[in-house]
């Protein structure tokens, strides 16, 4: 009787020892799996880092903006709390020295102010007195009203001229003579049927409003052998005066500038 025997082919070494890994035990393979798990245990690791890390810088980010917000003293030291003080105590002077400088500054200027309206005040006043004196701003106060009329134009230019004298020299103020103010440079001259004034031809009546006391211009007019009786011993003419508490004296002369005259410059230690 023969025997068979079965005579596994030859194979190279390589393949002989792929059986022994297939024929490997369950806990061959429990003990292989460990070492597979160890792949991914690098990127939770780097994950955990990276959330202490965003946790850490959370804490540092909120502790910088409470501390820039409350600033706490109690945990500075002494030399940076004497430095706090001593800036603290250069801020106080220079807020005084400035709250001197503008109080002396407001002093000044209140000071000043009332000098300045002082000032203003009295050239305003200067300025009304010299419009008046020169006929280009309008008057009012208390006068009276002279009336000369002479239906036979025997009133001549010098019978108005001794008016306008005389009432200045009685303290006249401001004055008119039929709608044509009356200044230091008004003159009259003799027309045909009347009087020219400063350029402007009147006829009778002549009516004369002047501003200043009434009783002693109307003295002044009334005295003897003065204007009053000039007038009435001329043919035809008569002259009434009026005392007035306020007389009204509205004609205006323009403003001109002197073709010759010119302000002298004063020397020193002279009266202007």
């Amino acid at each position: 009787m023969r025997r068979r025997f079965d005579v596994m082919p030859s194979m190279p070494e390589g393949d002989r020892r792929r059986p022994d890994r297939d024929r490997r035990s369950p806990e061959g393979d429990r003990r292989e799996r460990p070492s597979r798990a160890r792949g991914p245990l690098p990127r939770r690791s780097q994950l955990l880092v990276g959330l202490l890390c965003a946790t850490l810088g959370f804490a540092l980010a909120v502790q910088v903006h409470t501390t820039r917000s409350t600033p706490s003293l109690a945990a500075a030291r002494p030399e940076d709390l004497v430095s706090i003080l001593d800036d603290l105590t250069a801020r106080g002077d220079r807020l005084r020295a400035e709250a001197d400088s503008l109080t002396a500054t407001r002093d000044r200027l209140t000071a000043g102010g009332q000098e300045s309206t002082a000032a203003l005040d009295e050239a305003r006043q200067r300025a009304d007195t010299l419009g008046i004196l020169a006929g280009t701003v309008p008057a009012t106060g208390a006068g009276i009203v002279l009336t000369i009329t002479d239906p036979q134009a025997s009133v001549r230019s010098d019978v108005l001229l001794d008016t306008m004298e005389e009432l200045r020299d009685a303290g006249a103020e401001a004055m008119s003579v039929s709608g044509v103010r009356v200044v230091t440079s008004t003159y009259f001259l003799d027309r045909d049927g009347g009087v020219e004034v400063d350029g402007r031809l009147l006829r009778p009546p002549y009516v004369f409003l002047v501003i200043g006391d009434p009783r002693t211009l109307a003295a002044a007019l009334d005295i003897p052998g003065g204007v009053l009786d000039t007038v009435r011993r001329r043919p035809g003419a008569s002259a009434a005066v009026e005392q007035q508490p306020q007389v009204d004296v509205t004609a205006l002369r323009a403003l001109v500038t002197p073709r010759y005259a010119r302000p002298a410059a004063a020397e020193s230690g002279s009266i202007g």
